[in-house]
């Protein structure tokens, strides 16, 4: 049965699980970690990527992060490929270094963030990499230390999750380490990695008794939510791709979003493409930007290439583009 598509949208809660081949180690030692997490950091902030739980296991690693405007797909692959050239050449290996290809479980935000937090926090102490809650509060390579003050980086939402324990920070930092604890005796939890209405209700018995009382419910392995979560991110994403599809059967390419824009702006094509400052190319720019994102589905590295300007650049400029035609109803196409 060939494999479903990966499912995602700015904004998306993403549960990522990377394993090594065969079970190996994809970290040797604390060198290959910390080029991982650098290599991660860096990945994070030029897109723009929340993070909000990390954890770094000998052979696998987990990640909670939330769809900015660079697609997680996209990401993956340069954080993946990045790390399994350096692993392989300080090592002097060769061959893949993953298990097939990355799980990604596309999360109910309001449900499960701060479960999946303490999940992945606490993911090296199940692996024995520490001995207790005290250690792993200083272990390096996990959000965990990060979270309770005894490292740092600037890539990870930590003011995000601290708030939802608390206004203060040492209150908030009290609250998240009695929320931990706690967690510590659950165990491996499987409904938090398999996704799926299913795995979340407790398995197929208890969603067998859930369907016999509450009617149909809708699940899918990729999803981690209730029925209705489910429902909407699938017909979400069937309907992007249906956009998507359109527009491609139709030869709709950057050039003719270009002309669209200038067409809206009342300026030249030419307009569109400049760099600078001015009001108007700005304007023009935003546009031309969020369109060849969320409609054709270009990545921000292909169109800081075509324009020349940086990926940091372009992402603003989508930000801007989609408030600019939400404010105006600019459409793409016309009905």
């Amino acid at each position: 049965m060939p494999r479903k598509a990966r499912i995602d949208a700015p904004g998306a809660l993403h549960h990522i699980i990377v394993r090594g081949i065969e079970k190996r180690n994809i970290f040797k030692d604390n060198t290959d970690r910390k080029r991982f997490v650098k290599r991660l950091g860096d990945i994070l902030s030029e897109s723009q990527t929340p993070c909000y739980a990390w954890a770094l296991i000998p052979n696998h690693f987990h990640l909670l992060l939330k769809t900015g405007l660079t697609p997680i797909a996209t990401l993956m692959r340069r954080l993946l490929t990045g790390h399994a050239v350096n692993f392989n050449r300080r090592h002097n290996r060769s061959g893949h270094l993953f298990q097939n290809r990355y799980k990604s479980i596309l999360c109910q935000e309001d449900s499960y963030l701060l479960e999946l937090v303490r999940y992945i926090h606490l993911n090296p102490l199940r692996a024995n990499q520490v001995s207790g809650v005290k250690e792993l509060e200083r272990y390096p390579f996990s959000g965990h230390s990060v979270l309770m003050g005894r490292s740092q980086n600037d890539w990870q939402a930590v003011g995000e999750t601290l708030k939802l324990f608390g206004k203060k920070v040492a209150k908030a930092r009290r609250r998240y380490r009695k929320f931990v604890k706690k967690g510590v005796h659950q165990g491996r939890r499987p409904e938090l990695v398999g996704g799926g209405l299913i795995r979340s209700v407790g398995g197929w018995h208890a969603f067998k008794a859930l369907d016999r009382t509450d009617g149909h419910q809708k699940s899918d392995e990729r999803i981690l939510g209730d029925s209705d979560f489910v429902e909407e991110v699938l017909k979400k994403a069937a309907e992007k791709r249906e956009r998507h599809y359109q527009l491609e059967a139709e030869g709709f390419t950057v050039d003719q979003v270009a002309k669209r824009v200038a067409s809206i702006l009342d300026i030249k094509r030419q307009h569109v493409w400049k760099k600078g400052k001015h009001p108007q190319i700005v304007k023009a720019r935003s546009l031309l930007c969020y369109w060849a994102v969320s409609e054709l589905g270009m990545t921000t590295t292909e169109l800081a290439r075509r324009i020349g300007i940086t990926q940091s650049a372009i992402s603003q400029s989508v930000k801007r583009g989609e408030i600019i035609a939400m404010h105006n109803g600019f459409k793409l196409k016309e009905s």
